[in-house]
């Protein structure tokens, strides 16, 4: 099957206010969105919804509809992707990404960790996060600050992806850590990179769609809870998130843009968390909470 983009192209403000558009509406489904910077010179970009040829029509009459109010006009294009692995081709040449001390490398790059790194080895998979993104070099620098300030006993990645926030927590603090995706593709990918640094054990992986597995119970309650997802859905798993939190216990939360921390905040502080600090990263936020009793 072959898979499209419909994209608009507009300038980099635009851009971040249409992907939170975008991920409002298609946040919690199986469509990739995302920004790309197409001219810097000219300040074009584009936002792009990704999805199998079949679903163009639904997919581009939602995406119509979402932008219309705010960018009445704005032309809707379409591209036809070759049927190649672009993930593993858009990592071909990237290159080693520092958070912290933490150095996230390619197999390609090894000789560029150097003494006192933190070093976790991600090649191209078919699950996000390689570090490059801000959201996961967010999460890899507050993981840090975290554990040396409140080293936890234990840990949960919520929708781990490639499993470099799982790694990273692993490799900094010997401790057992959960880490659990909705997407079985992504928990085989983090299974091999979970191997491909050398962690043999104290690492469970485990398929998990929302909260109701059993994992969380034979795993938990939890010190350290991290979740990079998106804001909508973080919300709405408040207040069953902060139950497999330990008293006293940190939250880690990202795949925010900045204009919808104060709604992740707002609903975290409900369930009886403090907010600690957020740091910024390219449009995007990661937020420290603790549990405030």
């Amino acid at each position: 099957m072959s898979e499209i983009r419909l994209f608009v192209t507009v300038t980099e403000r635009e851009s971040e206010d249409i992907l939170e558009l975008l991920s409002l509406c298609f946040g919690e489904e199986d469509f990739a969105i995302g920004t790309t910077e197409v001219d810097e010179k000219a300040d074009r970009w584009e936002a792009s919804v990704y999805m199998m040829r079949e679903d163009e029509d639904a997919v581009r009459a939602r995406f119509e509809e979402t932008i219309a109010e705010a960018y009445p006009g704005l032309v809707i294009e379409r591209e036809d992707l070759p049927e190649i692995d672009w993930i593993a081709k858009s990592l071909e040449g990237l290159k080693p990404v520092r958070a912290g001390r933490f150095l996230v490398h390619g197999s390609h790059d090894r000789d560029k960790v150097r003494t006192g790194d933190v070093a976790i080895e991600i090649d191209a998979g078919q699950a996000f996060g390689t570090g490059h993104h801000g959201t996961t070099a967010g999460c890899l620098e507050m993981i840090e600050q975290v554990m040396r300030a409140h080293p936890p006993k234990n840990a949960l990645d919520l929708g781990t992806g490639s499993g470099v926030l799982a790694i990273a927590v692993r490799k900094l603090r010997r401790i057992p850590v959960l880490a659990t995706d909705i997407d079985p593709v992504a928990v085989r990918v983090a299974k091999d990179n979970v191997r491909l640094n050398g962690i043999v054990e104290g690492l469970s992986l485990e398929t998990a769609p929302g909260f109701h597995s059993s994992a969380f119970d034979r795993h938990g309650p939890f010190d350290l809870i991290i979740a990079n997802i998106l804001a909508r859905p973080l919300i709405r798993m408040a207040p069953q998130l902060v139950t497999h939190l330990s008293p006293g216990g940190d939250v880690i939360l990202s795949g925010i843009l900045a204009a919808q921390r104060w709604k992740v905040i707002a609903a975290y502080s409900g369930a009886g968390l403090a907010h600690v600090r957020t740091l910024w990263r390219n449009g995007w936020v990661t937020i420290h909470l603790r549990h405030d009793r």
